[in-house]
């Protein structure tokens, strides 16, 4: 057979092929696109399983919801060294708010303050030294003198303070800890979790920000000595601003660590690591992936009116309902447009209403799981109507219960 009649055949068949074999590519194309995109879009909502944290306790919250991202052991009490300094300017900024103490005040330096071991503000005994340059003492330098120094001047004596610092922490909602000194220094009866020491920097944030601007602080000098603060995250990343370490041989290398991006904060809490490297590394990572999954959204706020339902037996047909405070959530990055938003009301709402009544719910679910649950209450009072106008209304409602 010719070379001409074995071409010829062949040139037919791939140009009768080609019109077939372009619809399947198309097909193709079309189903790979549409399988893309679908996975592309799932995979934006990927939210990976937690980091692992070479740590013998850790928590990863959201300072906002207290919604806890990532954690292990946070319930486990362990010592917590100097992170109950933490604590203990807790209480200095308390005791300032009330007006009891003030940071012009000239603090007494006992010997007992002056020989307190461990790290050092380097006090003299004898010596009065300014509440401001103390407070930095405590939270910059994590000086042990500084901490008794001001445990003393509040509370007359240190264990007298620790009192306090257990009342306060029944306050925040501690389950788990136990004060019996300013310093950290170890004691047996001396205790906290992760997730505790999380709760007691997000008081102090949220209740005290004046005084958390100091733990952003990178140096402090006294007495011609200048140290830096020993939270060595402050020149690694610029989010975070707070908020103290912490280190025995007992409690091993811990951070509670705090940043905000994008009007998202976060606090990481990293306790019973092995070197002051892994402790930051660690906070690092928990931080990064909080940041990189998740992001805090506020859904309402206390001025918008939500509902304006009818009222019965009072002087106004309406009620404007909303909520008390802001609704915040965290959500997976992405999945803030598939929020479901549900109010729950009575079939009538009669007055008199009082302003701040609970009169429904409001809840917010994502892939049917409850994220918030928070009460509809009134924004405007609605006083009783007259009897002539309660008793009609009262005919009316027979009436339509009736039909319904």
């Amino acid at each position: 057979m010719s070379p001409r009649s074995t071409r010829w055949p062949a040139r037919r068949l791939s140009h009768e092929r080609r019109r077939a074999f372009a619809g399947v590519l198309l097909a193709r194309a079309l189903l790979a696109g549409a399988v893309a995109c679908g996975v592309s879009a799932a995979a934006q909502h990927i939210v990976p399983d937690p980091p692992q944290v070479a740590a013998r306790g850790y928590v990863l919250m959201d300072a906002d919801t207290l919604d806890v991202l990532a954690e292990s052991n946070a319930d486990e009490r362990l010592p917590p060294a100097s992170l109950t300094k933490i604590m203990t300017s807790y209480v200095a900024a308390s005791e300032l708010e009330a007006g009891r103490i003030d940071l012009a005040d000239s603090v007494p330096i006992s010997v007992n303050a002056w020989r307190t071991p461990g790290s050092r503000t380097f006090l003299r005994d004898g010596t009065e030294v300014g509440l401001a340059d103390l407070l930095r003492g405590i939270i910059i330098q994590s000086g042990n003198d500084a901490s008794v120094a001001v445990a003393e001047y509040i509370a007359g004596a240190e264990d007298a303070f620790a009192d306090m610092m257990n009342s306060h922490g029944e306050s925040i909602g501690l389950t788990n800890s136990h004060f019996t000194n300013a310093t950290g220094l170890p004691s047996e009866a001396q205790y906290s979790t992760a997730k505790d020491m999380a709760l007691i920097a997000r008081a102090l944030i949220r209740r005290y920000p004046e005084h958390y601007a100091i733990y952003s602080e990178r140096a402090f000098e006294y007495n011609g000595i200048e140290q830096p603060n020993r939270n060595r995250l402050l020149w690694r990343d610029r989010t975070v601003d707070g908020v103290k370490t912490g280190h025995t041989d007992a409690a091993g290398y811990c951070l509670v660590a705090s940043a905000e991006r994008d009007g998202m904060r976060l606090i990481s809490v990293v306790m019973g690591a092995e070197s002051d490297g892994i402790r930051m590394r660690e906070s690092q990572k928990l931080l990064a992936y909080g940041f990189r999954y998740f992001e805090t959204r506020e859904l309402y706020d206390p001025d918008t009116p939500l509902k304006v339902s009818e009222v019965w037996y009072g002087e106004s047909d309406t009620v404007s309902m909303g909520v008390s405070e802001s609704v915040v959530v965290t959500i997976p990055r992405g999945r803030y447009d598939d929020l479901e938003a549900t109010m729950d009301l009575p079939r009538a709402i009669e007055a008199p209403v009082t302003v701040g009544q609970e009169l429904g719910e409001l809840r917010v679910s994502l892939d049917d799981r409850l994220v918030v649950r928070t009460p509809l209450v009134a924004r405007e009072a609605v006083a009783e109507a007259g009897f002539f106008s309660r008793f009609f209304e009262g005919i009316a409602i027979f009436f339509r219960e009736l039909v319904t």
